[in-house]
């Protein structure tokens, strides 16, 4: 029967239920940034938890998730928790395939949606690029590296069109054959501690300018 219940939350709303119930309020001088997205943002607290420290960011991660998932779970993981910024990085596992086929135009209609809600509720933006990628480990059939470029690309754009801040971790962390520099991972997907400590200056950055 629990089986049966934990496959009906396809969002998977009862992950950070808990938790987001008895976080506490701050104060309006505070800035509360909200990390929206999936494995590479869920792991990223427990492979460089250093960076976390004395900061008041919010990991909202779920490993696997795509867009459609993300989006679902936005108003519980993001709005109610009520934060100056939302940092949205998604992407890969819709070109993985792992809840059903997803074009890049579906993939972009599940980031504006996210972008206009956080929008209607005050809260700013960062748009994150997908991560360098030229092979999936779990779907080894799929070649991602060439539409996690386009898909980047539109992510830009809108940002671009939005004047919200597009955070390109993509060019600090590619080689040449589109895949992520071996020493930044350890599987060619998910980051390794060197791989955050190389986003993480950039998130900050990223932050101190939308915030400003």
């Amino acid at each position: 029967m629990l089986g049966k219940l934990q496959a009906q939350d396809w969002p998977y709303l009862k992950k950070y239920q808990s938790e987001n119930a008895t976080l506490k309020s701050i104060s309006s001088k505070q800035k509360r940034i909200v990390l929206m997205g999936d494995s590479i943002t869920e792991f990223w607290s427990t492979i460089d938890p250093e960076f976390f420290e004395s900061k008041s960011y919010i990991n909202r991660g779920i490993s696997g998730q795509t867009s459609p998932q993300m989006l679902i779970r936005f108003r519980a993981d993001v709005i109610e928790l009520k934060p100056s910024a939302v940092v949205i990085l998604t992407g890969a596992n819709d070109i993985a395939g792992n809840t059903g086929l997803s074009s890049l135009e579906m993939i972009m209609h599940n980031i504006i949606s996210m972008v206009e809600l956080a929008e209607k509720n005050q809260i700013k933006v960062i748009l994150c690029s997908v991560l360098p990628a030229n092979l999936f480990p779990w779907k080894i059939n799929e070649n991602p590296a060439d539409t996690i470029i386009l898909l980047n690309e539109m992510i830009r754009k809108y940002a671009g069109s939005k004047k919200t801040l597009y955070l390109d971790y993509y060019s600090d962390m590619v080689n040449k054959q589109k895949g992520m520099i071996s020493t930044y991972s350890n599987d060619g997907v998910h980051p390794n501690k060197k791989g955050y400590e190389i986003m993480g200056p950039l998130l900050d950055s990223a932050i101190e300018l939308t915030l400003t």
